[in-house]
């Protein structure tokens, strides 16, 4: 792929100059091409959702919980609404959803009689394998085609970025009562 193809003269790959420094006009701390091309990955990877979503004719939550389920395995409903952050009932109804569309079954629960599994569908496993697979085959083909010191420093680089993001949505127990910075 030519990387050159967005960029105008004098410009760093991608767009952008990847000497962009200070703040933008609205007072927001510019981050170079580096910045810009994380937002276009941002705003490529929600699109790229949809696209999935709609391959499967599923709505954001019910793609969630699926992706849940394929990396997990089989869930309880319970386990399955803590990991999607949502109600008991509203993650039957999303349970409810998928099931009437084929992507999971309930099952028995091995040990507790009481409870049951969601189960996600192996033929709908195979078509969400299938539609990333454009995205996760081309990231790997890259990956395979860097230097093993360009693939660390750029896993160094995403492991900082990836831990800017945790501390950004950790729980604000830093925060005193009035919603400011303890001390």
């Amino acid at each position: 792929m030519d990387q050159r193809r967005n960029s105008a003269p004098g410009s760093a790959p991608g767009g952008g100059d990847s000497g962009e420094t200070g703040f933008n006009d609205i007072g927001l701390p510019r981050s170079g091409g580096v910045g810009n091309q994380l937002r276009k990955i941002v705003t490529l990877s929600r699109d790229f959702e949809r696209h999935v979503g709609a391959a499967l004719a599923v709505n954001p939550t019910d793609l969630s919980a699926m992706e849940h389920l394929m990396v997990a395995g089989s869930l309880t409903p319970s386990e399955l609404s803590r990991r999607l952050d949502i109600s008991t009932a509203a993650t039957t109804l999303v349970v409810d959803r998928l099931v009437t569309l084929g992507h999971v079954q309930r099952h028995p629960h091995a040990s507790d009689r009481r409870k049951v599994v969601v189960v996600p569908a192996v033929a709908s496993v195979a078509r969400a394998v299938e539609a990333l697979m454009p995205v996760i085959g081309g990231v790997a083909a890259l990956t395979q085609e860097l230097s093993p010191e360009d693939r660390a420093v750029i896993e160094a680089f995403l492991t900082q970025v990836v831990e800017i993001y945790e501390v950004a949505l950790a729980p604000d127990e830093a925060l005193d009562a009035g919603g400011q910075p303890a001390a």
